[in-house]
């Protein structure tokens, strides 16, 4: 038996590299399905958990400019890789939104969750973050879940505004940064008495013996746990589509791998066979002269 040559190597290489790229297009592949099968359950509860928290703007506004001492930044992101780059976009806007909110005489501080977003600012802004949670999606998410986070972070923070980060979903395609206001009570009640529209409660009846203060109170904690509620299923939505657009990408640069490794499969294959035919019919010429 002949030794292997440098030819036959050149094939077991490439029929070798041909394997990987096939079990990574099964693997890319199954990823896809799996996400697009999570991603049909969790949209229709993201949007039925829009008309949550959006009353609260029209009663107590939206004052996304306002300026306050203590700003608390949630930024909410993933656990897992391989889905685009949401969790670029909402670090991104945390640290410009971060920028923007701090100064000498104010503080902002970050309360993060999914190991993504703390991976990423706990490189450049250790010291101003107050608090990490991870594995909020290993569960489906549920009100109840995120309104007993939104109690825990209320008692561990202190705040002025609550500025929450999170991708609102589209389409499987598309996603938007969007940045949510809820202010502490004092602040509301404060603007309110400035003339502004926020915390004006004036026009409604209150029943139930509560002072405005009481009630503002409450409002703010209820309004925390429902943006908290949407945002964390907008992200999730938001995460899913974007993981099955990457993992569709990955299975289509795959089969374009797989093409060109096959033609150079071929090809080498071809041109060893070739030569070996060329030294056969060399051999019997020699033979016969």
């Amino acid at each position: 038996m002949a030794p292997l040559g440098a030819r036959s190597v050149s094939t077991q290489i490439v029929r070798n590299r041909m394997k990987s790229v096939k079990n990574i297009q099964k693997i890319t592949k199954a990823m896809k399905m799996v996400a697009a099968s999570k991603l049909r359950a969790v949209q229709t509860r993201t949007e039925n958990s829009r008309g949550l928290w959006q009353p609260f703007t029209a009663l107590l506004g939206d004052a996304p400019s306002v300026d306050v001492k203590k700003n608390v930044i949630v930024a909410i992101t993933s656990d897992k890789g391989l889905c685009g780059g949401i969790n670029s976009t909402s670090v991104k806007v945390s640290r410009a939104l971060h920028k923007l909110t701090s100064g000498p005489d104010k503080e902002s501080k970050y309360v993060i969750l999914g190991e993504k977003g703390k991976v990423q600012l706990v490189r450049d802004s250790r010291s101003s973050i107050e608090m990490t949670v991870s594995e909020l999606q290993k569960n489906p998410i549920n009100y109840t879940q995120i309104a007993v986070l939104a109690d825990d972070i209320l008692k561990n923070v202190e705040y002025d505004a609550l500025r929450v980060v999170f991708n609102k979903f589209h389409s499987v395609i598309s996603f938007k940064p969007t940045m949510v206001t809820i202010l502490s009570p004092e602040v509301a009640e404060k603007e309110s008495e400035a003339g502004g529209k926020i915390g004006d409660l004036d026009a409604y009846e209150i029943e139930g013996g509560e002072t405005k203060s009481e009630i503002l109170q409450n409002l703010a904690e209820f309004q925390f746990s429902c943006v908290l509620y949407n945002g964390a299923l907008e992200n999730a939505c938001s995460e899913l589509g974007a993981r099955m657009s990457a993992m569709d990408s990955s299975s289509r640069n795959a089969g374009d791998m797989l093409d060109r490794l096959t033609l150079t499969y071929n090809r080498t294959r071809q041109a060893s066979i070739t030569t070996e035919l060329t030294e056969i019919i060399s051999g019997a010429s020699a033979l016969e002269g």
